[in-house]
């Protein structure tokens, strides 16, 4: 990632920060985004979680919102410009329009096993606005089943800082028991260190 998509600073103390996530019926949308209000509360912030309405059947598309901000949240509405985007499903980026809405200078982040630049999308990846993991993979590994929602959001507390990834792994332990609590905790933990690890990687200079 370049210097100045390494310097983003997404989340900003004071100012609500919105997320959308996108996904299919089946994949935790809807667990997800309370997953990370309850990490926001853990850590003494306000935030609230809710679906969309429609059809949650197994394998259509769904949307969940969250919002996290430092004081009470009045705003019940469908987040309509979020600062960033969970994409559970990478099938859904070229049949939905996931980017409507999305904030100037916010970020998404898609569960793909392949590089930003192999998505097909170059305005995003110009601009340093998009970042990927494999989610489906680390949660097989994890604890064998495709659900990547969990592990999502421990990619998108390293690319954003929205919640510390300690809240993250205690609210995913307390939502779901004994060694899947463990287990989703950890595969969250690998997705956090692997987009970290994106963030950082050296700017190499181009030469002649």
């Amino acid at each position: 990632m370049s210097e100045a998509g390494r310097n983003k600073a997404v989340w900003k103390e004071g100012v609500v920060f919105q997320v959308r996530i996108h996904g299919r019926g089946g994949q935790g949308a809807v667990t997800a985004a309370e997953l990370l209000s309850v990490a926001a509360f853990m850590e003494g912030r306000y935030a609230q979680a809710f679906p969309s309405f429609g059809s949650e059947r197994t394998g259509a598309p769904v949307m969940a919102f969250c919002r996290i901000d430092d004081r009470p949240i009045r705003v019940r509405e469908p987040v309509m410009r979020p600062d960033a985007l969970v994409i559970q499903d990478p099938t859904l980026l070229h049949q939905v329009n996931v980017f409507d809405g999305l904030h100037p200078g916010g970020v998404v982040l898609v569960n793909s096993p392949l590089t930003a630049a192999e998505l097909d999308l170059p305005e995003l990846v110009d601009a340093d606005r998009v970042l990927t993991v494999p989610a489906t993979a680390l949660a097989m590994r994890h604890f064998g089943r495709p659900v990547p929602n969990a592990v999502l959001l421990g990619g998108l507390a390293a690319l954003t800082g929205c919640v510390g990834i300690d809240s993250l792994a205690a609210a995913v332990r307390e939502h779901f028991p004994g060694r899947l609590g463990t287990a989703n905790a950890d595969a969250a933990r690998e997705a956090y260190e692997h987009v970290k690890h994106l963030r950082e990687e050296p700017v190499h200079a181009e030469t002649d």
